[in-house]
């Protein structure tokens, strides 16, 4: 399991947190189904003509269907992996998919990348050199898991569930990387 972040002291004082949220993603998940579910039962309805079921019905079927398939998705194994970002003025730290938080200065970063995959956003840190990794404390989980992209090996983060969004990090990383002549951001 990895380690939280409250129990782990922040490199700066300017420090912004982006952490998965199972809640987030349930209430997202679930508004969706109900928007379609709402949109699709009358379209049903009158192509296999209808039932004759008060409206009250459709809304309550939506609300099951809604509820049991979003709490199936926000408890399956995936989506249960737990991830947090931390940026600050003193780097970058990421804890991926239950690993243990690394941290990398702003100088010890060779490129930032936030790209699609599929339906899934993912976060791409590629360090300048693997060497320059700092375990912010030691565990038995490992590091993120690394993956190998065309600008080197790179730690790889899950971020559809994270809150605040993907582009708030991309954002706060951006900031960071503008006031230090370091990484490449795509």
């Amino acid at each position: 399991m990895s380690i939280a972040p409250e129990e782990v002291r922040a490199p700066a004082r300017d420090a912004v947190l982006f952490r998965s949220s199972p809640a987030r993603t349930f209430v997202m998940v679930f508004a969706a189904l109900m928007v379609a579910y709402l949109v699709v039962s009358p379209v049903v309805g009158w192509i296999a003509g209808d039932s004759g079921d008060p409206w009250w019905v459709t809304v309550l079927q939506a609300v099951l269907v809604g509820g049991a398939v979003a709490a199936a998705y926000s408890l399956s194994a995936r989506a249960a992996l737990t991830t947090w970002v931390r940026v600050s003025s003193g780097g970058l730290e990421l804890a991926a998919q239950e690993s243990d938080p690394i941290l990398l200065d702003w100088a010890d970063i060779a490129a930032v990348v936030i790209r699609r995959d599929g339906l899934r956003t993912v976060l791409d840190v590629v360090p300048a050199d693997l060497d320059s990794v700092h375990p912010v404390q030691e565990g038995d989980a490992g590091g993120p898991p690394l993956a190998d992209t065309p600008r080197g090996p790179a730690f790889t983060a899950d971020l559809t569930q994270i809150w605040p969004s993907p582009r708030a990090l991309r954002r706060e990383i951006d900031r960071h990387l503008h006031s230090t002549a370091g990484p490449k951001h795509t």
